[in-house]
Formats: C-alpha cells, structure tokens, sequence
C-alpha cells in the first residue's frame, strides 16, 4: 500500500466514514480542530516547541533529527493506540450490512497536520508500514480553515425563527427537526443560550475557530436538504460571533415570529431560570447593569434576592423584549420579510404552525 494525499472535498467525504488523526500538538488541537477528528499528537506542546526552535536556530535536518528522538521511542504505542481508535471507530457499523463490512475491514485512517508536512508525513509512513490505508490532507489543517471560511460567503436558503425571549423558540426547532426540516441550531453549537443567562448550566463555550468549523460543516450538510431553519440571534452568542456575512445574509430572509403574551413567556422564564444557582444570576444580571439601568438593576437584584423571583424576570423580560424589537426594527424590508405566528402557550407542538 501507499499513503493517499487528498484534497479537503474528499478527504471530508472520507472522514464521515473513517477515523481523522490529528498529530498536531494538544494545545493546537484543543484550541480549535476538525469536529470528530481525533487527538493523536506527534509531539507533545513541549516537543513541538523544541523541535521548531531548533529548525529556525539551527537547520532542517537537525529538526528532523530531535523529531525522530522524540518519535522513536512512541511508535509501538502509537500503532497499538490507532488499532484501539479503528476498532471503536468499526463498532458503529452494523455487520450484517455487507457495505458496512467492508469499511470495517478496510483499515482506512485519515491523517493530518498544521499544513500537511512532516508531522503528517512520519505518522502516515508508520500506520501505513504496518498495514493501514492511510489518507492525508493536502495542505492541512490550514487549508481546512480556509475551506470553512469559504463556507460562509455561500449563498443559503434560510428561514428564520424569531420571537422574544421565552418564547420557546429551541423548542419550535427541535420538533421541526424531529418532523424532517433541515435545522441549524445555533445556540447548542455555541453552547449557549444567548441571553446574560445562557452560559448558566452549560459547557464552556468553544473557541471562535472552534464554533466557526462546527456551523461551517452543518452548512455544508444543511445546504443538501434546504430550506435551513434557523433561531434569529444577534451577531454575538456569549463569547463567539456569528460570522458577519452569513449574519447579514439571513437578515434578508423571510422571519417568522412567535407571537406568545408577555405573561405565558414569563411564565416559561421562571420555570426554565428560575431555580438555578443565585449567585450566578446575580453575577448575570450585574453584567447587563449598564443597559439595563441602575434603578431596574436594584430592583431586580432585589427581588431575586427577596426571592420575588417572578418579580425580577418580569423587569428583565422588559429589558430583553426592548431590545429585540429594535433589532428586528433595524432589518430591511422587515414588513415584507415578517410573518407573524399567533401562539397561545410556549410548546414544542408550535412548529406544527410553521410547516
């Protein structure tokens, strides 16, 4: 056998099917990767340091050289982890299917580095020396990046669902999935829920690059099946952004809102918020102190603290339902693009509306 090097299309098309190695170091992989790539670092953070030092202070080949100490002595346990990979990889086929059982028994791994150099090309020798097929990338992880990039000046279909806070919009999604519509859910890849609140309860939130690769390849998968439905959000959920082209993009499409009463979206409030830790929504709602006002800020630290719990979200809901409305007042051709969805109650069976 010989070591394949692919273009980022098929080397995509391949890793829905077979194990991705990333041999870049952990913190390069932990800052951000290709999702259900695999860590399988050549060098330790330490390592890879050294080894770069020497190549720009010294030479090339006395790069290779402290490479080769370092990769020498891991190359029986790094063969002996890549069976332990494709083995876990081969139990998500069915064996009874004989297309399915010839992926198991091919022994195909994908492998890549920064831009498809040495790291890739020590590792891929290895594997394929002892028997697997091995892809590379062309180009990398780097080239990867610039094709998730490319994802965003696309041109997309999009529906989007809007309403104001507590109107139970992840809910209409999920049960529009669940009866075949295509849907991003925006907030899940950026794991959160958007408001001051929406890191409460949730995992830390991945990186800027991380969260651009998650949405890029849902786009990619999404395009196939459009329309896409999508949460109207602001530019920013959390920490990440939303990047600006494909924001502006659908801002341009057709909107269709939730129309729930103040009181059944208050309601859902107090049920969803209203029993976590204290202290972390008072550290919330003195985040937004400054546009939500001094007086409305007291009163509602107050309350929460007084345990009016009702009483507090009911002034937030006021502050979040002023500013929705001036960012859905700011869109173009909004009384062309608008469809209002009158709903009694905030519940999943609302996007039975929709379709």
């Amino acid at each position: 056998m010989a070591v394949t090097k692919v273009h980022i299309e098929e080397f995509l098309a391949l890793s829905k099917q077979h194990p991705v190695l990333d041999v870049r170091s952990p913190g390069e992989y932990t800052h951000a990767h290709i999702p259900n790539a695999v860590s399988f670092p050549l060098f330790t953070d330490e390592e890879r340091k050294v080894v770069g030092t020497t190549y720009k202070q010294k030479s090339r080949e006395e790069a290779i050289k402290i490479g080769l100490d370092f990769f020498g002595v891991k190359m029986r346990k790094m063969v002996e982890e890549v069976e332990n990979i494709y083995e876990l990889q081969s139990t998500k086929y069915d064996l009874s299917s004989p297309a399915d059982n010839v992926i198991r028994n091919s022994k195909i791994v994908l492998v890549h580095c920064w831009r498809g150099g040495m790291r890739s090309a020590g590792v891929a020798w290895l594997l394929d020396l002892y028997g697997f097929k091995v892809y590379t990338l062309i180009g990398g992880y780097k080239i990867f990046r610039r094709w998730v990039l490319e994802q965003f000046d696309k041109a997309y279909s999009f529906k989007v669902l809007g309403g104001y806070t507590g109107s139970g919009k992840t809910y209409v999604l999920h049960g529009l999935k669940t009866n075949g519509q295509t849907v991003i859910d925006l907030e899940a890849l950026a794991h959160h829920k958007g408001s001051a609140f929406g890191n409460i309860g949730q995992p830390n939130q991945p990186s800027q690059e991380m969260f651009e690769n998650k949405l890029a390849l849902e786009l990619q998968i999404a395009k196939e099946h459009s329309p896409i439905w999508l949460e109207d959000e602001s530019q920013r959920i959390g920490d990440v952004n939303i990047p600006i082209q494909l924001w502006k993009q659908w801002r341009q499409q057709p909107l269709y809102f939730l129309e729930i009463s103040f009181e059944e979206r208050l309601k859902h409030i107090v049920e969803e918020y209203g029993n976590l830790d204290r202290e972390r929504l008072v550290n919330a709602i003195n985040r937004i102190k400054k546009r939500l006002g001094g007086l409305e800020t007291k009163e509602s630290l107050n309350a929460l603290l007084e345990n009016r719990v009702e009483d507090c979200f009911r002034i937030l809901l006021t502050y979040y339902d002023k500013w929705y409305l001036k960012g859905m007042n700011n869109r173009e051709g909004l009384n062309t693009l608008l469809h209002k969805i009158p709903c009694e109650t905030v519940t999943e069976s609302n996007n039975q509306k929709l379709l």
